[in-house]
């Protein structure tokens, strides 16, 4: 047998085992939260207009600031091979100075702050 056919056919079997356990393997035990369309906390029923908790707000931005710079710092390990790795590293090490004192602005401003 070839290599890839028997690739193939493994993460095929695999694949379908997997898919097989997935029906047999959880409790079918539906209760009002899991019956509910809305599995998040909140009522959906109730008012729209809920008090929302701006922390909660800035972590959410901070985490998808910071989780950004890496997927724009992931690449920075092959800017070695460019024709100017120096002009990669400077662009790197400006983000990466941008962002630290963003958040040291943040910081110094009580914004990660938890208790007043």
């Amino acid at each position: 047998m070839n290599l890839v056919t028997t690739v193939i056919a493994i993460t095929s079997a695999l694949a379908i085992i997997l898919a097989i356990v997935s029906f047999w393997l959880p409790q079918m035990t539906p209760d009002h939260e899991k019956l509910s369309p809305y599995e998040c906390g909140f009522d959906p029923l109730g008012s729209a207009r809920l008090p929302f908790s701006l922390r909660f707000f800035l972590v959410a931005i901070l985490f998808l600031l910071f989780d950004l710079e890496i997927a724009l710092l992931l690449p920075l390990p092959w800017g070695d091979q460019l024709a100017s790795p120096l002009l990669t590293f400077l662009w790197a090490s400006a983000v990466l100075a941008l962002l630290t004192l963003g958040l040291i602005y943040e910081w110094l401003q009580g914004g990660l702050e938890w208790a007043e």
